[in-house]
């Protein structure tokens, strides 16, 4: 809020304008620093952690590069009990603005995995560090430590203000709820290089290539199964009228479809049949190869260990080994002298 004089030299009190947030892009860094600190804190528990989300924010596009833990308890049987260090908070952000001061507060993130009740409040105590200027709200995001998780493992939030009818009074009230944004998971050139050797670190070398690509591929598929079970699921409600319809979700869902190739026309099904028999054929013929090669080594492998141990080659059947040769009569092998 701002104080502006009018014409009349009277000061009135201004809001300035809020900006919707469009999309959440949340870095890697983020995401390792949220693991990081589930797994200092609350492994093993039912707890969640919570955290600050630094960035930047353009037209509603919001930029999440940075974070921070915080100091954070909550009574599970009593969920209007909770603790949050804001002290703490304080003065990790008056140091984090030393280091960079273009990042500033554009949110926090929970481990969730799902809407806790305090969460509305600890936005209220996140949006006091929020820079007056900016007409941008904070967000809340839940990030999924879990490792069975097969989708993105972030969710983010917005608030909104709704109107809610009291049955009681027939009076209106104005309540607060978190509405979904997207969100998706960005990355610079410097932190894909960095991410990268991450991963050479962790790798696990018992588990070949081939089953993570595997792996990989049917996590995808899964992922792919849950979208198109939700989409028949919103689609099935506004059909018995459950859910009003969204023009956006239904233009969204029609250009998915049109990209969709049509597998009913008779060449494209005669081309992709000669695709994957060439595949197959490539695949057979490696095997083959790695076969035999294989063999070929061994057999190599067989001669060399025989030939370096003394035994030599193999004898054929009816063939017996010669005997070491006897030791020469010194008697006879000397010449006699003349007399």
């Amino acid at each position: 809020k701002t104080d502006k004089t009018n014409a009349e030299g009277k000061k009135t009190l201004t809001t300035p304008t809020t900006t919707s947030t469009m999309d959440v892009t949340v870095h890697p860094l983020v995401l390792i620093s949220a693991a990081d600190h589930y797994l200092r804190v609350a492994r093993g528990t039912r707890k969640r952690v919570v955290g600050v989300l630094l960035g930047t924010v353009r037209k509603g596009r919001v930029d999440a590069t940075n974070s921070f833990a915080v100091p954070f308890e909550e009574d599970n049987r009593n969920p209007l009990v909770f603790y949050l260090d804001h002290n703490y908070l304080e003065n990790m952000l008056g140091m984090f603005r030393k280091i960079n001061a273009k990042e500033r507060v554009v949110g926090f993130y929970s481990t969730g995995p799902s809407i806790r009740p305090n969460d509305l409040k600890i936005y209220s105590m996140v949006k006091r560090f929020v820079p007056d200027e900016v007409s941008t709200p904070p967000v809340f995001l839940i990030i999924d430590v879990r490792p069975d998780r097969q989708s993105i493992p972030t969710t983010a939030y917005r608030v909104v203000e709704e109107i809610d009818t009291n049955a009681t009074t027939g009076g209106n009230e104005m309540k607060k709820n978190f509405a979904h944004v997207p969100s998706l998971i960005g990355a610079e050139e410097a932190e894909e290089v960095g991410v990268e050797h991450l991963l050479r670190d962790v790798n696990d070398p018992t588990v070949s290539t081939v089953a993570q690509l595997i792996k990989a591929k049917m996590s995808g598929l899964g992922a792919l199964t849950e979208k198109l079970v939700e989409m028949k699921d919103y689609l099935e409600d506004v059909q018995t009228g459950k859910l009003k319809i969204n023009l956006t979700i239904v233009s969204n869902m029609q250009t998915i479809f049109n990209l969709l190739p049509n597998l009913n026309v008779e060449e494209l099904v005669k081309s992709m049949m000669i695709k994957t028999n060439d595949m197959y054929l490539v695949i057979y013929l490696s095997s083959l190869i790695r076969s035999v090669i294989a063999l070929h080594d061994l057999v190599s492998n067989k001669i060399e260990y025989m030939e370096h141990d003394g035994s030599g080659p193999a004898l054929e059947k009816g063939e017996e080994k010669k005997e070491d040769k006897e030791p020469v009569d010194e008697k006879k092998s000397k010449p006699t002298k003349k007399q």
